[in-house]
């Protein structure tokens, strides 16, 4: 696949999104979904996003689709260029290494800031339980996404919208590193016994050493994606 082509697959499954969008459809709807799609490597880094084609299966108006692509550029999901259009945004290996600082003081703050236990873990349990059915079934692709919505819960535990959103962008964006590693049991795998571990340890009421984890596993994290990541640059 070429960065100057559209996806190699039929736009009839983003069509079936038209119905998300309801009555009173904005811009901020549609770049909802399109960073969902994004984030699931429906469009891949590289790829030339069509506003004719996707336009007609969202049913939304050129400008409106503009504006949709204006706020996931902002977000460093897309990039423009000039008389081309909106591309999937290729990250580069400075990228990469500075999501990871944003997710280390966001994320390690979070456990840092627990009060007393018993912790709110509902969703870190659903998370890590999620990604452990995924590789029994050897769906590595949903393993991932069980492992974002890990690490987005994990940055729950701060109780702060303001922090959910900003990680959800951050791991929106660490989503394009992984669209294009070859081999995605390679990054996912080693990890699941890890967010266990640190399920465990939150569960047992101690933070300060789940904090601890956290923070290897990050650098851990860090140092393999870079050293496997293809340097491709925007």
């Amino acid at each position: 696949m070429t960065a100057d082509t559209d996806p190699g697959l039929e736009l009839s499954e983003l069509a079936a999104d038209r119905a998300l969008l309801g009555r009173t459809s904005t811009a901020e709807r549609v770049a909802g979904i399109l960073r969902e799609r994004i984030a699931q490597g429906f469009f891949l880094p590289g790829v030339r996003l069509s506003e004719e084609r996707i336009g007609s299966a969202l049913g939304v108006s050129r400008n409106t689709l503009r504006e949709a692509f204006r706020l996931l550029t902002h977000e460093r999901l897309l990039v423009h260029r000039l008389n081309k259009g909106a591309f999937v945004r290729v990250l580069s290996a400075a990228d990469i290494a500075d999501i990871y600082r944003v997710r280390n003081l966001v994320e390690c703050a979070a456990v840092r800031g627990l009060g007393d236990p018993p912790y709110p873990l509902e969703q870190v349990a659903a998370a890590v339980a999620a990604g452990e059915r995924a590789a029994e079934q050897n769906e590595w692709t949903d393993c991932g996404t069980a492992n974002i919505h890990f690490h987005q819960a994990v940055a729950g535990l701060a109780g702060s919208e303001r922090t959910d959103d900003l990680m959800r962008g951050v791991l929106a964006e660490l989503r394009l590193a992984f669209h294009v590693m070859d081999d995605p049991r390679r990054f996912y795998e080693p990890y699941l016994s890890r967010n266990r571990e640190i399920l465990t340890t939150l569960e047992d009421g101690d933070a300060e050493g789940a904090e601890r984890m956290l923070g290897f596993y990050l650098e851990d994290s860090r140092r393999q994606v870079i050293e496997a990541y293809p340097e491709r640059g925007d």
